[in-house]
């Protein structure tokens, strides 16, 4: 008889969580549904966005503060045009060999 109310409770606890999970699946692909989830996508890309363009100021920040960059310099200068031009025109290998820092000289290293 035990088994028995067991088997009646276990079908109809797993009854009454599939009719609940069936009604929420039918209100969300109902127009309001789909709605509600799409503004919830969007208000969520829009907080990962602001929370992106403040973590990458910060860096920036940080960057210009290792390299002695006075930040106030920063906010002159567009981020996107420089990186445009950078990858439009690559630099030169004479302003490679330029940029690229001396070796010390070492028993393995050959600096002639």
């Amino acid at each position: 008889m035990r088994a028995r109310m067991l088997w009646f409770v276990a079908g109809t606890t797993a009854g009454v969580y599939g009719t609940v999970k069936a009604r929420r699946l039918a209100t969300r692909l109902t127009p309001t549904g789909l709605a509600d989830q799409l503004a919830a996508v969007q208000l969520g890309a829009s907080a990962f966005l602001a929370e992106m363009r403040v973590g990458m100021a910060d860096r920036q920040l940080q960057i210009a503060e290792r390299l002695g960059i006075d930040p106030a310099d920063l906010r002159s200068v567009d981020v996107a045009a420089a990186a445009a031009d950078r990858l439009a025109a690559p630099p030169s290998p004479a302003a490679l060999d330029a940029a690229r820092p001396a070796l010390p000289a070492t028993p393995g290293n050959d600096t002639r």
